[in-house]
C-alpha cells in the first residue's frame, strides 16, 4: 500500500514540476535572453553609409563604407568606426576583409563629415523594439 502511494506521489509531483514550474522556467530564460537582445539592439549607435571616389594610377573606383558613430565633433565631424568597406570595382583594389579596413582607414582617418554620411533610418525600429519590449514586460507578468 506504501508503494502505491509513493507512486501516486511522484505522479503528482512529477505532473506539477513538468506541466508548471518547469515551462515558466523556460519562459523567464526566453524572455530574458529577448530583453538582452533588444536592450543590445537599442543601445547600438547610428550606423551608415560613407562613399567616396579613390583615384590611383589614372585608375577610379568608387569606395563604399559602411561607419558606425562613435562620438560627433562641434565641427561637424563624426568619429567613426569602419564596420565593412568595398570597392564598386573590384580589380581596382584586391585587398580584402580586415586589411581593406586598415587601408580605408589610413585612406579617410577616424573622422568624417556629419553631412556626408547617409545614416540608416533607426527611429522607427527603435520604436518597434521599445513597443515590443513593453508588450514582453506586460506579457510575462501576466503569464507568471
Amino acid at each position: 500500500m506504501l508503494i502505491f502511494w509513493t507512486f501516486v506521489l511522484g505522479a503528482v509531483l512529477g505532473y506539477i514540476y513538468g506541466y508548471h514550474i518547469r515551462p515558466k522556467q523556460r519562459l523567464r530564460k526566453a524572455i530574458k535572453e529577448v530583453r538582452e537582445k533588444c536592450v543590445t539592439a537599442l543601445e547600438e549607435g547610428n550606423k551608415g553609409v560613407y562613399k567616396t571616389i579613390i583615384t590611383d594610377n589614372n585608375k577610379s573606383s568608387e569606395l563604399v563604407v559602411e561607419v558606425k558613430e562613435l562620438a560627433v565633433t562641434q565641427r561637424g565631424q563624426v568619429k567613426v568606426q569602419y564596420l565593412s568597406a568595398f570597392y564598386k570595382k573590384p580589380e581596382f583594389r584586391t585587398k580584402k576583409g580586415d586589411a581593406l579596413l586598415k587601408e580605408v582607414h589610413g585612406l579617410l582617418g577616424e573622422y568624417l563629415p556629419l553631412n556626408e554620411i547617409e545614416w540608416y533610418e533607426t527611429t522607427e525600429r527603435h520604436e518597434n523594439i521599445k513597443k515590443y519590449l513593453n508588450s514582453i514586460t506586460v506579457t510575462h507578468q501576466n503569464l507568471l
